[in-house]
């Protein structure tokens, strides 16, 4: 029962971000309401609310959940298996190797809305702070006491953002799982000097410890 209760809060929920979704590429964020979101959706407005808090927040799940979905894909790899790898591996299943045009219509729309920003960071920050504690456990350290996992998930974060900006703006879109690949590649090479090896002096690795008394 348990079961069927979740499904259908999450096709509830999927139908509220796609309905704001498509009436903000139809009319612009300032000419939506959070009223006419519901009713897309077939919803009341106080279903609305048991999902998201604003209209912003409705219009930007869907990425939400997709950031949500590598994160999970990639706690989710096998036990052992290196950090670099498994990023590799969780992209791959959560990137598509085609993306339906009508999305990419969608999402370069939101790219022009910079009232979506903030929305987009918040939501972003919270699967950070996942992906960095899902790092941590992989390689086994504190992230308290080692600067790797933030920093890891912090630049995976910010770089996918980038990567799928630039493919957005661009005039002849590659692929964006070509892209991806690409990025991957490119942080291997730069996550190889300070990737944690247990030798805590090698080159390029730099522990971070608490002052004495501090909380």
């Amino acid at each position: 029962m348990s079961g069927l209760r979740e499904r259908k809060k999450l096709a509830t929920r999927t139908a509220l971000a796609d309905a704001a979704l498509r009436l903000c590429v139809e009319h612009g964020l300032d000419g939506v309401t959070v009223e006419q979101v519901a009713n897309e959706a077939g919803v009341s407005l106080r279903t609305f609310f048991n999902y998201f808090s604003s209209k912003e927040e409705a219009v930007v799940a869907g990425d939400v959940a997709t950031a949500a979905a590598f994160v999970h894909a990639f706690a989710a790899r096998p036990e052992g298996e290196p950090v670099l790898p498994a990023l590799r591996s969780a992209l791959v299943d959560v990137v598509p190797d085609r993306i339906d045009p009508e999305r990419v219509a969608q999402l370069r729309a939101l790219r022009r809305t910079p009232a979506l920003l903030p929305h987009q960071i918040a939501a972003f920050a919270v699967q950070e702070r996942e992906l960095a504690a899902a790092v941590a456990a992989r390689v086994g350290v504190d992230p308290t006491t080692d600067l790797y996992p933030a920093m890891f998930a912090a630049t995976v974060m910010a770089t996918l953002r980038v990567v799928v900006g630039w493919w957005l703006d661009a005039a002849e879109r590659p692929e964006l799982s070509e892209l991806i690949g690409v990025m991957i590649d490119r942080l291997e090479a730069g996550f190889a000097a300070v990737h944690p090896s247990g030798d805590q002096d090698s080159p390029g690795r730099r522990r971070l410890s608490r002052p004495p008394g501090a909380q």
